[in-house]
């Protein structure tokens, strides 16, 4: 990861950046997400399969959430995403009460973090230059599929 970043929040960036990249293999949009439990094991991740299934509602958050399976409670979990969540993945993390949100870029989108730290989700954005020059090109390259992901005209 990049300097100043602890090394346990790496790892777990590092999980969702795996997954992004997968999805940007797969022909899709280059998110992904990992969902953590409180003694940082991973439950589940999962990629932006938007493209790759014709599905409009599978988002990175979505499929990591998908792939953890039911838990008890959220409350002590942590969703790392490698974008900022959009406002559907943000309603996502609000409706489970999922404690805690880790974004890689803030800066190539933002989402709905704010109204999560607003309402008591602690969020740490660690602005990876990987991960938004990675998204960069994305978008700069994709725009037409880009303005679908986000529901932009």
């Amino acid at each position: 990861m990049n300097a100043g970043v602890p090394d346990d929040i790496g790892a777990m960036l590092r999980v969702a950046k795996d997954e992004a990249l997968a999805g940007l293999a797969e022909g899709g949009i280059p998110i992904g997400a990992a969902l953590f439990d409180s003694a940082r094991r991973l439950l589940g991740s999962g990629h932006n399969r938007r493209v790759q299934d014709d599905d409009a509602a599978m988002h990175a958050e979505t499929a990591a959430f998908h792939a953890a399976g039911r838990q008890r409670s959220y409350r002590d979990t942590t969703m790392v995403t490698t974008l900022s969540p959009c406002w559907y993945c943000s309603g996502l993390v609000r409706q489970f009460g999922i404690g805690r949100v880790i974004v890689g870029d803030d800066v190539s989108f933002l989402g709905g973090q704010d109204w999560l730290a607003e309402n008591g989700v602690e969020v740490i954005v660690v602005n990876d230059p990987e991960l938004i020059s990675l998204m960069g090109a994305f978008i700069r390259d994709n725009p037409t599929l880009w303005n679908e992901d986000i529901g932009e005209d």
